[in-house]
């Protein structure tokens, strides 16, 4: 299996990995690998994201949503993740991972309407127990652990699964988070996607630490690492991770390596994770052209209808800027919510 290192090289790693760069079976595959239909929705599913990610961020450059982080490259991470979580379970994204919220049945366009600022998107379907969108670096790990908290408390057999990147490793927040799961057993598993850079400082100017899998051990907790790019690999190291939370066994902590590269071609040959799947399905006579080409005229026809859906609902009122805050708004908020109504009325003269 190679994956990338922060510093950009391919080296073998001792990781887990189920699917080599050319979609050739590692090992014994689990069970559910074994099953092309049910790799086939992972595919499926891993398209959609790649689309719509593509048209998310084109609608960024145009100006017509704002800040937009692309998830370009890790698909296989955020649905493979997703895709081993039971629906009572709860997904604590950051805010990168539009797979797994997808997955879990958010619409495509409540996506597009929360980061083109329109608080109906986060009045979304799926799973309504999920946390939504956290912008904070780092800070969605202390709401894992106490969702986590949460459910030890009232017995019930449920874990919280939440990413982190790399560069959020580095903030308090997350050894907290780490500290706490490790010291009361907590079911949550911390998946760390880690694609070799935060912004501009690589991982080995981040910390000392061989590996972020590593931090784990501080905690008490199991560290482990997966091929980021493999969607078996990561749905298998997840699913054994959540049914050791829901079993009361405690944290786990998951290091994902990705690729960063995606814009390469090389590396779009060697690591991209819907190439290596593609790969692996022909292999098994489950995969042809003609379904590919369906696939992605019914991924665009998607997406298309999301847009379209978003870009024409009705205007919110200047009201829907204090609406969500409180269950009683202060009367200081009261009046410059009458305010705000003047300014949006000289806005639509």
């Amino acid at each position: 299996m190679n994956c990338p290192d922060p510093e950009g090289s391919f080296p073998d790693l001792p990781d887990l990995g189920r699917l080599d760069a050319d979609g050739r079976p590692i090992g014994v595959l689990p069970d559910f690998a074994r099953d092309p239909a049910r790799l086939t929705e992972l595919y499926r599913f891993m398209t959609r994201v790649r689309v719509f990610d593509r048209r998310a961020c084109a609608l960024q450059r145009e100006g017509r949503i704002g800040t937009y982080p692309s998830c370009l490259g890790h698909e296989a991470t955020h649905v493979g993740s997703a895709a081993a979580l039971a629906p009572e379970d709860c997904l604590v994204p950051s805010y990168r991972e539009c797979g797994a919220m997808l997955w879990r049945g958010v619409s495509m366009t409540d996506v597009l309407l929360y980061w083109a600022g329109d608080e109906r998107g986060n009045r979304r379907g799926g799973a309504l127990h999920d946390l939504p969108w956290c912008i904070p670096v780092g800070t969605q790990s202390l709401h894992a652990a106490g969702v986590a908290m949460a459910f030890r408390a009232r017995g019930e057999q449920r874990g919280a699964l939440t990413f982190i990147g790399d560069g959020a490793t580095s903030q308090g927040a997350f050894y907290e988070a780490l500290n706490v799961a490790g010291a009361r057993q907590l079911p949550v598993v911390f998946v760390v996607v880690n694609n070799g850079w935060a912004l501009s400082t690589s991982v080995s100017s981040q910390t000392a630490a061989k590996t972020l899998a590593d931090k784990a051990l501080a905690a008490g907790i199991p560290g482990s690492r997966v091929d980021g790019n493999d969607v078996i690999a990561v749905r298998e190291a997840v699913g054994g991770a959540m049914v050791r939370a829901r079993a009361g066994h405690g944290a786990s902590l998951i290091e994902a390596l990705v690729s960063s590269r995606m814009g390469d071609e090389h590396a779009v040959h060697r690591l991209d994770p819907l190439v290596r799947l593609r790969r692996y399905l022909r292999r098994l006579g489950a995969w042809d052209d003609v379904e590919e080409t369906a696939l992605s005229a019914e991924c665009e026809h998607e997406v298309d209808g999301a847009v379209h859906t978003c870009f024409n609902l009705s205007p919110q009122p200047t009201d829907a800027m204090f609406d969500y805050l409180f269950a009683s708004v202060p009367r200081h908020l009261e009046r410059q919510k009458r305010r705000a109504r003047r300014y949006g009325q000289i806005a639509e003269s």
